[in-house]
């Protein structure tokens, strides 16, 4: 999945290509790919610098940060990239990065890895908290029951075991 950089001559470029999710799938990654991934990209050419402005678009399954339950998310993203060579001299020295920084890359080997950069995306596109809905109600602390589908029979309270010797002074006062 790389783009070769050094089959485009034009200034403008326009490149559609659908991805399996098995092409672009990591075992590590937070989420799992759920349909083929869409990605519309026009490339701009400025000698050895590139411009990278596109679409992704796919669905991605990934559990519910309350109740566990695996949910698909659409994502449907733009984006846009400037990627410049990556120099031995860049890569070792260190300095300070500005706003407009964050939206360079660096390729080498007249190369861009279109796998990494979607990859980056649907990170991007992660919620921090993933909800099924917004009205989930969870996992019962106590025995586990994903009260969306049933209930359960636990009491609603659950007592700090720190605080039993002041329960007992308050209940030999009464």
């Amino acid at each position: 999945m790389k783009l070769d950089l050094a089959n485009i001559r034009q200034p403008h470029t326009r490149i559609d290509r659908t991805f399996e999710p098995s092409e672009v799938e990591m075992p590590d990654d937070a989420y799992r790919i759920a349909t083929p991934v869409q990605l519309g990209l026009d490339i701009y050419k400025d000698q050895d610098k590139f411009r990278l402005v596109g679409t992704v678009q796919a669905e991605l399954e990934l559990p519910c940060s309350r109740c566990l339950e695996p949910f698909r998310l659409p994502v449907d993203l733009e984006f846009d990239q400037r990627h410049l060579p990556q120099t031995d001299a860049s890569a070792e020295e260190e300095t300070e990065v500005a706003d407009e920084d964050l939206e360079t890359s660096f390729y080498r080997d007249e190369q861009i890895d279109l796998k990494e950069l979607l990859r980056e995306q649907f990170y991007l596109a992660l919620p921090m908290k993933p909800l099924c809905r917004e009205e989930c109600k969870g996992l019962c602390p106590q025995c586990g029951t994903n009260l969306n589908n049933a209930t359960c029979d636990c009491g609603p309270g659950w007592e700090d075991p720190r605080f039993a010797a002041l329960k007992q002074l308050k209940s030999r006062e009464s």
